[in-house]
């Protein structure tokens, strides 16, 4: 007899783990690009070597086919509604943030 419960083993926990890991990057990198740190370079890298002894290859080749897709406009008449609006001004106090640069 069939179970009727929907078992998901880990696949919302690792979207979850993603999604957490992908926000940290964004975060990292938009804290680098605003200045709050900075990044200088104290050893030069260096690349192993590698001996490598391989006979040639030959690529993939393949033939695509293409859809023709054709993008216009046409003249169509709708309703589109009219909205008045009426501002005034009011002050108002609002947050203000200041940022220093890393040096």
């Amino acid at each position: 007899m069939a179970n009727g419960s929907n078992n998901n083993n880990g696949g919302s926990g690792s979207r979850t783990i993603l999604i957490i890991l992908i926000l940290l990057v964004l975060a990292a990198i938009a804290a680098y690009a605003l200045g709050l740190f900075n990044v200088d370079q104290t050893q030069e890298g260096a690349l192993p070597s590698v001996s490598i002894d391989a006979k040639g290859g030959a690529l993939p080749s393949f033939d695509v086919d293409a859809a023709d897709v054709e993008v216009g406009t046409s003249n169509t008449t709708i309703e589109v509604p009219k909205v008045e609006v009426e501002t005034t001004k009011t002050k108002v106090e609002v947050p203000t943030i200041s940022v220093d640069k890393a040096e």
